[in-house]
């Protein structure tokens, strides 16, 4: 009985080990390569260099709109780079605003390698950027996270005051996806990463637009609705269409309707 005991103990130690060791393989999907720049979309930008509070160099866009009174400060998903989301920049800046979108350290451009607690600094030495070296007033500042980037987006706007968040197709928390994906691992396994979403929101007191689609294939419907309901108001859910990735682009015209009443109305 003694020696079944250490065995089960130790199978569970190397178990969490391994399991410690692919936690960030299982999150962060970075691309090196951009594949287009904002000149590519029919855009002008200026390139913009960062650096973090631990000394990383972060890389990013600053797309102006001619006379523009608001600015977006674009927190993207875990897959790729600030090059694949010529898209949504388009919409933004469709709807009238100066858009600011960089990539996490370790994507693109950017130095490093990626965690939770350096994607937080990576948010907070954008926000900086915006409000001290480009001299934004936080008023003015929408700030707007996607899936990974909604966790990141939401834990910034515990900390400073921005004219509104709007995060889309987000999770709770990365262990209400760890139940999703693994129900019975993710009971023996240590979660090495939080991204508690649904609780930081709770620390949010800015208006609030919160999408989802219930077709969402990664993150699911419920967990963008157990965001939206543990936040504060003013608060707004506008429900979408299409799968995780490209619902954005399946719910139009509705989808950009929505954002633009929701930012006309800060």
């Amino acid at each position: 009985m003694t020696h079944g005991i250490i065995l089960l103990i130790s199978g569970l130690g190397f178990l969490n080990l391994w399991m410690y060791l692919q936690q960030p393989g299982m999150i962060f999907f970075p691309y090196s390569q951009l594949a287009e720049t904002p000149e590519d979309w029919g855009l002008d930008y200026e390139q913009v260099n960062l650096r973090t509070p631990d000394g990383l160099r972060l890389h990013g866009w600053y797309i102006p709109y001619p006379g523009a009174e608001k600015t977006l400060l674009f927190f993207h998903g875990n897959a790729g780079n600030i090059s694949h989301r010529g898209d949504s920049v388009a919409i933004f800046h469709r709807l009238g605003l100066n858009v600011f979108i960089f990539d996490y350290r370790g994507y693109g451009q950017s130095e490093g390698s990626p965690s939770e607690q350096g994607l937080y600094q990576d948010a907070r030495a954008a926000w900086r950027y915006l409000t001290q070296d480009r001299g934004v007033p936080a008023s003015h500042i929408i700030i707007f996270g996607r899936s990974l980037g909604g966790a990141v987006a939401t834990r910034l706007a515990t900390e400073v005051e921005p004219a509104g968040l709007m995060v889309e197709s987000v999770f709770s928390s990365a262990r209400s996806m760890a139940d999703k994906i693994f129900p019975l691992l993710s009971r023996v396994v240590f979660l090495r990463f939080h991204f508690n979403t649904q609780a930081r929101i709770k620390e949010v007191s800015s208006p609030l637009l919160v999408l989802h689609s219930p077709h969402d294939e990664i993150i699911p419907f419920e967990q963008g609705k157990k965001v939206f309901e543990a936040a504060n108001e003013p608060k707004t859910f506008v429900e979408m269409t299409g799968d995780h990735n490209y619902g954005f682009i399946r719910s139009q015209p509705a989808y950009e309707q929505a954002l633009g009443q929701f930012i006309n109305g800060l």
